[in-house]
């Protein structure tokens, strides 16, 4: 299914879509991104490996967590980020910090809360976090042509929300957080943040 971002209950259908497991292409505020539910307590749909499969990523590759709220980090990691950083969210700005993993071991994940009003709402009617990563087969450069992006992942993927070309877009800059509270670019994206590290 396509829609169109600007169509009345975009958000909805958007968010109906994921709660139920499907894998779709959303607009964000950088690039297109191919998102899917995060796994909660109630429900495992594994929209990860989904994704994974569709553009061919290696499974030790993580994705994003898109975060509705800003304040929404702080329910999972301890991690002290530098009010520096966390004045730039809403926006293309993604943080690693350390998380809780099922085993009680620490892991890392990379979470941003997105500039685009639309998405937050899409991820509030949720419930949960969506995972969010560039449209594009892995190693292959990142797609922002919407007729390129229906052609080539049309049939991968269960909704389309379009909102037009994103050809010159960069995607988010991402940091990580230490377990000393340093903060080190991992890439260097749309934002600059030398002022932080």
């Amino acid at each position: 299914m396509i829609c169109r971002k600007s169509d009345k209950e975009s958000c909805l259908i958007a968010a109906d879509y994921i709660r139920h497991g499907k894998v779709v292409i959303l607009p964000t505020e950088t690039v297109y991104g191919f998102s899917g539910i995060v796994d909660g307590r109630h429900y495992s749909y594994h929209t990860d490996k989904k994704i994974q499969e569709i553009k061919g990523r290696e499974e030790s590759k993580h994705f994003i967590q898109l975060l509705a709220k800003i304040e929404d980090l702080k329910k999972y990691t301890r991690d002290v980020v530098p009010d520096e950083l966390l004045k730039l969210w809403p926006g293309p700005l993604t943080i690693i910090v350390h998380t809780f993993a099922k085993d009680g071991n620490f892991v890392t994940t990379a979470f941003r809360c997105p500039g685009d009003e639309w998405l937050r709402k899409v991820i509030g009617e949720c419930g949960a976090p969506i995972y969010s990563t560039s449209v594009n087969k892995s190693g292959k450069p990142i797609l922002g042509n919407i007729l390129q992006i229906k052609e080539e992942f049309g049939k991968d993927v269960d909704l389309i929300v379009e909102d037009g070309d994103k050809t010159e877009n960069r995607p988010s800059t991402i940091v990580s957080i230490g377990e000393d509270g340093s903060v080190k670019l991992v890439r260097q994206g749309c934002l600059d943040v030398s002022f932080a590290l």
